[in-house]
């Protein structure tokens, strides 16, 4: 199992600082695991293979170019800092 850990500072909250947790078994593709944390409390979640390909229909995005927008805005934050930004709500 693979796991990234990016510390990201959402824009609804831009003094705030929260620790992104994604693992994944294959490939984002074929689903992962989240974990979202503020240092005090932490949430969990998981995406499924089927909800993928779901939003990425709803979308009207290819499948593989979603996967590789999901990699970017997921797995590689550091990298893609300023092109993607996160709410939490």
């Amino acid at each position: 199992m693979e796991k990234t850990l990016n510390r990201i500072h959402p824009v609804s909250d831009p003094e705030a600082t929260y620790f992104l947790q994604v693992s994944w078994e294959k490939d984002l593709g074929t689903g992962f695991g989240i974990l979202l944390s503020d240092g005090q409390c932490a949430w969990t979640g998981t995406v499924s293979e089927a909800e993928i390909s779901r939003e990425a229909a709803d979308m009207e995005m290819n499948r593989e170019k979603y996967v590789e927008e999901l990699k970017k805005a997921l797995v590689a934050v550091e990298e893609s800092a300023g092109r993607y930004n996160f709410v939490i709500a």
